[in-house]
């Protein structure tokens, strides 16, 4: 990471909401200016904006500001959370009872543990992410806490095993080459293995950090600090280290629906041992995808797309049909709404208008964390 402090929107004289000589949003709220500018921060989250700028052709002000706007106005926004490598990940299908749905929804999207919430259309109503710190935790979370909630009908876990891409290593693919190029290196997807139980907790000066840069992954590191009871050094170097070591994961996330990606579906496959590795890591290099797992169960492989519309869903299988013929798709299922990803709470348009800090099963309940939310 660049010794170079980050820079603020006042750190760099952006004092208001001057407007830039640029063409602004689209009716949708995304230009393409704003899509290049959300694809460099999902190559480097934390970059300078005079990087960033330089990456883009415009000024440091310029990329500044109208990332400004697009945080305020809930369309894309810079946050972390613990790396892989660290918890222990399930993926949950919940069926519900008639005219609990609404309900059922609601209570999970506000447990702290449950980081990301798809409302889905198949045979199955919620597609539940959710971590916790060892199996046997994990087990009573989903068993004890989401089974037994009134609604609840049926639920079914897929333990996480091997991650081969998530949300961090996706990209918009709005730069040309050239502007990637002045970024430095791509970041390539990695396999990384969850864990079976949490070795040691983080010291409590990393979850500070965690915690505050789960809210805005951009603070400076004189705000970090602040924020977190450490001096600027401190934050700095621990940062770098949490960084350096892969002990925290950094993504900028974005309204997908407004930015013509308006159709999310979740495949569960099934490929030979054999292949596993090899069609992960290839998968996860698509850009139609959005994560690739491999998975406990009879479906083996887990994949979820985002799309330019169900017209997409036909053609996308009739590629993995061509580059991926052991891979036999076994169910696709489509996402009518996301309510929640990696904590932050979103509208029907994919908006964050506000944030559930992640925490571990017994951090918070239903209604208690919903109240704790902050806004973007």
């Amino acid at each position: 990471m660049s010794e170079i402090p980050l820079e603020t929107p006042e750190s760099i004289g952006i004092v208001g909401p001057a407007q830039d000589s640029l063409t602004e949003g689209s009716p949708t709220g995304f230009s393409e200016l704003d899509l290049a500018l959300v694809d460099a921060l999902q190559a480097a989250p934390r970059a300078p904006w005079t990087r960033i700028g330089q990456a883009l052709g415009v000024s440091a002000t310029t990329a500044a500001r109208r990332f400004e706007r697009l945080r305020a106005e809930g369309l894309a926004w810079v946050t972390a959370y613990d790396a892989a490598k660290t918890a222990t990940v399930a993926y949950v299908e919940v069926r519900c009872r008639p005219r609990a749905f609404d309900r059922v929804s609601a209570e999970v999207t506000a447990l702290p543990w449950v980081f990301s919430v798809d409302e889905t259309a198949g045979d199955f109503d919620l597609f539940l992410s959710v971590a916790a710190a060892d199996l046997p935790s994990l087990g009573r979370a989903v068993h004890g806490t989401i089974g037994g909630l009134r609604g609840v009908r049926s639920t079914r876990t897929r333990v996480g095993i091997t991650l081969y891409g998530e949300g961090r290593d996706w990209r918009m693919r709005a730069m040309n080459p050239v502007e990637r190029a002045g970024l430095g290196e791509p970041r390539s997807a990695r396999p990384r293995t969850y864990s079976t139980h949490l070795h040691e907790r983080p010291a409590p000066q990393d979850q500070a950090i965690l915690t505050a840069l789960g809210g805005d992954g951009r603070l400076g590191y004189a705000e970090l600090g602040a924020r977190t009871g450490m001096s600027e050094h401190t934050a700095r170097r621990r940062l770098q280290r949490m960084i350096r070591d892969g002990d925290i994961s950094l993504r900028c996330d974005l309204a997908h629906p407004l930015a013509g990606l308006s159709t999310m579906v979740i495949y569960r496959t099934s490929v030979p041992h054999a292949l596993l590795e090899r069609t992960g890591n290839a998968l996860a290099r698509l850009e139609q995808v959005r994560m690739c797992v491999s998975v406990s169960g009879p479906y083996n492989l887990l994949v979820l797309v985002w799309l330019h519309g169900l017209g997409a869903v036909d053609p996308f299988e009739a590629l993995l049909a061509e580059r991926f013929p052991g891979l036999v798709v076994q169910d696709r299922t489509v996402a009518l709404h996301t309510p929640k990803r990696m904590g932050w709470l979103l509208d029907e348009q994919g908006r964050a208008t506000g944030r559930v800090p992640l925490g571990p099963p017994g951090t918070g309940t239903g209604r208690g964390a919903a109240a704790s939310t902050a806004t973007p």
